[in-house]
């Protein structure tokens, strides 16, 4: 064997090993590109979901977003209503007030005479039952047998 025959040969050793080294990192990154088309397959069919269940959250929203307006067109009605009521009450207010001022002060000492009647009737009855005599002179309670002058 002469020298470029033996050149030859650790050339073809060299171009050997160095394909077995390009085989194996093309199997790793076979591999590789494997478990990442895995991934983002995955990640697909997760973002469909999301999707998914964000279209549906959005329509919930939307059906919200109705009823909402819906409410809202009642509250204006009912605050209609209510600016008409305040009006009419206001109108009726000072006719109120007026009764108020002219029959108020005689209906309420009407009231006040009739309740110290009652009163002075209950306190009587409640001292003669008992065997107490009222003093009428100085509104005192007495017992019966306390016979002293009046």
């Amino acid at each position: 064997m002469n020298a470029g025959q033996l050149a030859a040969l650790i050339a073809a050793g060299f171009f050997a090993v160095a394909m077995c080294a390009v085989v194996y990192v093309l199997a790793r990154l076979a591999r590789l590109i494997a478990a990442a088309t895995a991934v983002v397959t995955s990640y697909q069919a997760e973002a469909d979901e999301v999707l998914a269940r964000t279209r549906a959250a959005v329509e919930r929203a939307d059906e919200q977003l109705a009823r909402t307006g819906a409410l809202a067109d009642g509250v204006e009605q009912v605050s209609a209503s209510m600016s008409e009521l305040a009006v009419q009450v206001s109108a009726v207010a000072g006719t109120a007030r007026l009764i108020a001022s002219g029959l108020g002060a005689p209906v309420l000492r009407l009231a006040a005479a009739g309740h110290g009647v009652r009163h002075a009737l209950a306190m009587r009855r409640s001292a003669q039952a008992g065997g107490l005599r009222v003093d009428g002179s100085a509104g005192r309670v007495r017992a019966l047998s306390d016979r002293g002058p009046r």
